[in-house]
Parts: structure tokens; sequence; C-alpha cells
């Protein structure tokens, strides 16, 4: 999750090259209002050899879209060739409460951002003039530059951080990757299925082109309460406190699967600032929908929910209320169960 929280940076890049043993094929980045990803990613490159390095997600109110490409090749020459560049809008609190831009995570701002980027990563001249983005600015003199570097990979995968339907169908529909938080398999044919389907047959391509990748928190523990218990903080932070009252995407989210009176609940007492209320306030049921817990056992059928709804990759995080030394070993015990699952979703790392 986001770097510099709860370990120190060397225990981190020690998660980062036991993943890489293990077989993990990706580490990725998160960025909130503390470190920046794209540095801790070019400090990664330098400490592993093999394994993918990845942003989860690049903010793109932080960046214009030439920023973004000129940093993705830079990884990717770092690395290797071995990055994906992960976009996402943010929220509200971050966007306008941090970087003091207006928060209007519109479809067309998205898809144009998208565009630019990958145009730039093409090393063409950079000639863009579209609803939201115009580059080079009209009116001016200036002559249009293309980037000065060649990235290793001839197209650097760009993933979306996108949860709304109409948010998954242009993932579906532009993307090569999708990664949502917070997936629930039971809930995939429903609410996002049918969304990504329709973006991929607007493009013209078959729906398993998109790398479909959620990111969700893990705690493997025979006794399934303190599995939970575990997971308990991230959660109410997100259902409770992300973004404002009325723009919580994950509030958003949990309700479409259900628990809305509990999302309610935990957000009213976590804006209040009673954090531990708004934990307890969670229901298991609600914990087991969108994480990996519990024993053994019970994270191998988990692992099959998965597969049976053609999700191709999960990425964990060892949950935040462990020690370093716990989260080592969380990531060990899932690669052994992982391989004892009939055609299991790869796996990759999202450290704390």
């Amino acid at each position: 999750m986001y770097w510099g929280l709860g370990v120190t940076h060397q225990e981190q890049r020690d998660i980062c090259l036991e993943a890489e043993r293990l077989g993990y094929e990706r580490i990725w980045v998160a960025e909130g209002y503390g470190s920046d990803a794209a540095t801790i990613l070019g400090w990664l490159a330098a400490q592993t050899t093999t394994i993918g390095i990845g942003s989860a997600m690049f903010q793109i109110p932080a960046r214009t879209p030439a920023m973004t490409a000129m940093t993705g090749a830079t990884l990717d020459v770092l690395s290797g060739g071995r990055m994906c560049l992960g976009l996402g809008s943010s929220g509200p609190q971050v966007a306008e409460g941090w970087h003091g831009i207006a928060f209007a995570p519109t479809l067309q701002a998205m898809r144009e951002y998208v565009d630019i980027v990958r145009l730039v990563l093409h090393r063409e001249r950079l000639s863009y003039q579209g609803t939201v983005y115009r580059v080079p600015l009209s009116g001016r003199t200036v002559r249009t530059l293309k980037l000065s570097i060649n990235p290793v990979q001839d197209t650097i995968p760009i993933y979306l951080g996108t949860m709304g339907p109409l948010g998954c169908a242009l993932a579906g529909e532009i993307a090569d990757g999708w990664m949502p938080m917070f997936l629930s398999p039971a809930h995939f044919d429903e609410h996002f299925g049918p969304h990504l389907q329709d973006g991929a047959e607007r493009s013209g391509r078959p729906l398993s082109e998109l790398d479909v990748n959620p990111s969700l928190q893990l705690c493997i523990d025979p006794d399934l309460a303190r599995a939970r218990d575990q997971l308990r903080p991230m959660l109410a932070l997100y259902i409770g406190g992300m973004g404002t009252r009325e723009q919580n995407f994950y509030h958003r989210l949990v309700t479409r699967y259900g628990f809305g009176e509990s999302a309610d609940e935990v957000q009213q007492l976590y804006l209040a600032g009673r954090r531990e209320d708004a934990e307890r306030a969670l229901p298991a049921e609600l914990i087991d929908a969108v994480s990996l817990c519990g024993p053994a056992d019970v994270i191998a059928d988990r692992l099959k929910l998965f597969t049976d709804v053609g999700i191709s990759h999960l990425t964990v995080t060892p949950a935040l209320g462990t020690t370093d030394v716990d989260r080592i070993s969380q990531l060990r015990r899932l690669a052994e169960i992982a391989d004892l699952v009939p055609d299991q979703p790869a796996l990759d790392a999202l450290p704390d």
C-alpha cells in the first residue's frame, strides 16, 4: 500500500525481494499524500532483477499526461522493460485538498489522458486537440515535440483503476488491464463483467485480452475471526473515510454489493472520529467478500472463486497490522496454497 507506513524501507525491500524469489509476477506501488510511487519504483527497479514493477496508481490530477509518459518510459529503461503504468483519478480529497486541482473524473478526460500517454510512449510528435487536453496550446507558435528516450518495451501496458459501471466499460475498451480494489468474485458477473464486455466489444477485441487484476488484502490465519480483525482498519478507512461523504467510491461499491446500511454506519462512525467503532461495525460477510482471509483451506476456496469467473491475476497486500516477518510468511504461505489450486490466478504483490 502506501510506502513508508508501518515498516522501514529496508524491510519493504526484503518483502519485494522475497516476492521475486517466490515467483510473484509484479510489485505494485501506491501513492496517496505521502511518498510518490515513481521514486519508490525506481529504487525497487535497482534492487530487483526479474519481477515486474507497476504504479497502482499514478494519480491523474498530479501529473500531466506527458509527465506520466516520461516517468513510465524512464522507469521502463531503468528496470530493463519491466514497467506497467497504473492510472487512477484519485478522489476529491487528494485532488482538491492536496494538489489544488478541481476533481472532475470524467470518462472523456481519462480517455484523452490515456490517448496522450500512448502517443508519447510510441514516440510520436505530441499534437493532440481533444475536448479536455490540447497540446500544444492552441494559438501558440511552438513546435511539437516527441519523447527523446526509447522505452525498452514496444508497448508499456496501461492499467486503469476504475470502479463504476461506465469506468469499467472504459477499461474494457481502452486499457491493457483493469485493477479494482475490493472486488467480490460473487458479484463480478452482475456488477463488472457485463460492463467490461461492453467496452471490449466497442474496441472490437475479446474481453480475454484485458488483464483483470483485483487488489485484495491478505491475512492467512487459522483463526478466521482474528484474520478478519487484521483487515478491519484498512477497510474502515476506505469505506468510511476516503474522499468525502458525498464522493466515496468504496462506500458506493459495497453498497452495490448489498451492504449499504453497514457502509452508512461505518462512514458515520469514521467521520465522527470513532474509528475503532467503525472497524467493529464492519460485518464479517463484507470482509470475507472483498479479501483473502482465514485458514489455508478457506484461502484456497477463495482463489478458486476468482478463477471460476475468469480473473487472470490477483494483487495481494499483506495485512497492515502484521509485522514484516509475518508479511513475508504470508507471501510464502500464499504461494504454497496457490500451487495446490488448479489454474489459480497469477499473483502480484502490493507491499505495505
